[in-house]
């Protein structure tokens, strides 16, 4: 008779040193309690981990950063397998590939990576990882130039729901490796590490453009004219905050010369009533770039990173524009902008296009392929007294600009929204529940929002966010 499956790795129970940070989100609007956290160090303690809680009935969360907008990665009386341990970065150069530990945040990858020239696009947040990021799909800052994170994904490790350790590649299990790049984390199993293709980088030119709050209608019009289709090496962000915050900004970067950016951005600074109160342009090696855009400074030697970021209390919501709004789209963001609670609220708006746009939308689980530009809403508070407020005022807005949108993103995850699986997987919905049944027939890697073993074919490409629903960290998202 075979012994029992036993917990190897680090193990942190209640009670124990420790307990509380290991239970800890980055969201601090949710505290939850599991009966252990082990934290993996390799693939071999997340088997037993799995074998370990099936054999007993154990539910089972996978977690990489702890980014997760709802805190799924968490959950009481259950068992959190945390992988953020597994954060190895190895380059070969010669055949243009990195593989990268699931637990590996953004900053540690880039920084590898940087070493020796090359990157992967990826987001802009240093302690978010890349599991979650890449199983979402992953937008960043060079996403229109280079395409989606998880567009240079090659290959994956993953344990499955038997506690077996498989590869999934161009090879072997190729429906699993499509479903990973952007079905979402904690789906189909436990990604322990990522093998990617890599792209060479030495220079960027990054821009910062601010104005008036007052002139949000022209800037939009301008911005929407031209972001999903100005040259493809430039991605751009456009941050509309609350009225009280007194500005609006944007933020890009383009994979070319400072010169050839200033032209770039020209429809931006130039177009009627949308004089900048400032332009920024500047031109620097890629990892200082990074550094600068993920709030770390320019200078790699004076980083101070710690492995998690430090909590907030914040409410996201998300959405797609498949077409320029009209007048109405852009009265109904000026209007709850202007109403918002704090000046800490606001909608972010991420161009796509470009290298994004020239996948087919069932070329891999994510199906925005088409959408013009993302939408995130967002609000940000302090006092607990604060919450119920900003929440309705994120719920507030997401209707308001329902006739405007379609779809949202995954790693925005948000357990409001309606009609989630549709919203967030398309016409890939019933392919993604085909591969579940594959791989977790069981349903042992389930939370509020996983995709189950069986669902109806989903029509279109996003449907209007409307039931209510959830989904884990998923390993992480954003």
């Amino acid at each position: 008779m075979s012994a029992a499956p036993r917990l190897t790795g680090r193990v942190v129970l209640p009670g124990d040193p420790g307990y509380d940070d290991a239970r800890e989100g980055y969201n601090a609007r949710f505290s939850r309690h599991p009966s252990a956290v082990v934290f993996c160090q390799d693939a071999q303690d997340v088997a037993s981990a799995v074998r370990w809680a099936t054999a007993r009935g154990v539910e089972i969360r996978a977690r990489s950063g702890r980014h997760c907008y709802e805190g799924f990665s968490v959950l009481d009386a259950g068992l959190v397998i945390d992988v953020s341990d597994l954060r190895n970065v190895r380059v070969d150069r010669a055949r243009s590939v990195a593989v990268i530990g699931a637990g590996a945040d953004l900053i540690t990858v880039y920084d590898a990576l940087g070493q020796v020239g090359v990157t992967i696009p990826a987001g802009s947040c240093p302690t978010v990882s890349i599991a979650g990021l890449t199983l979402g799909g992953g937008f960043g800052l060079l996403s229109r130039a280079l395409g989606l994170t998880c567009d240079s994904l090659l290959a994956v490790e993953m344990v499955t729901a038997e506690g077996e350790v498989i590869r999934a590649d161009e090879r072997e299990n190729q429906d699993l490796l499509w479903a990973c790049q952007g079905g979402g984390g904690g789906n189909f199993g436990v990604v322990t590490s990522f093998t990617f293709k890599t792209h060479p980088v030495s220079e960027v030119s990054i821009v910062t453009i601010t104005w008036p709050w007052g002139a949000l209608p022209g800037v939009l019009e301008a911005w929407q004219s031209f972001a999903a289709s100005t040259d493809e090496r430039l991605t751009s962000i456009l941050k509309l905050t609350a009225r009280s915050s007194g500005e609006i900004s944007c933020v890009g970067q383009m994979l070319g010369t400072g010169g050839e950016l200033h032209r770039l951005i020209q429809p931006l600074v130039s177009a009627r009533g949308t004089v900048p109160s400032s332009v920024s342009i500047e031109t620097l090696p890629y990892l200082r770039a990074v550094g600068q855009l993920g709030g770390l400074g320019s200078d790699p030697d004076r980083w101070t990173v710690h492995q998690r970021q430090a909590q907030a209390s914040f409410k996201n919501a998300s959405a797609y524009a498949y077409e320029p709004f009209d007048e109405g789209a852009v009265a109904a963001l000026t209007a709850e902008l202007s109403r918002a609670p704090s000046a800490r609220c606001l909608v972010q708006l991420d161009a796509h296009g470009g290298a994004i746009g020239r996948v087919a939308p069932d070329a891999t689980a994510f199906p925005h392929r088409r959408a013009l530009w993302s939408l995130q809403y967002q609000a940000y508070w302090t006092a607990a007294a604060e919450e119920k407020e900003n929440v309705a005022w994120v719920e507030r807005v997401r209707r308001a600009m329902l006739p405007h949108t379609r779809g949202a993103y995954i790693n925005y995850i948000d357990a409001e929204l309606e009609d989630w699986l549709t919203a967030y997987y398309g016409a890939n919905v019933a392919r993604l529940a085909a591969i579940k049944a594959r791989y977790d027939p069981r349903e042992v890697f389930r939370f509020p929002r996983s995709i189950p073993r069986s669902a109806p074919e989903a029509a279109g490409t996003g449907g209007s966010s409307g039931a209510h629903g959830d989904a884990p960290d998923g390993q992480n998202n954003l």
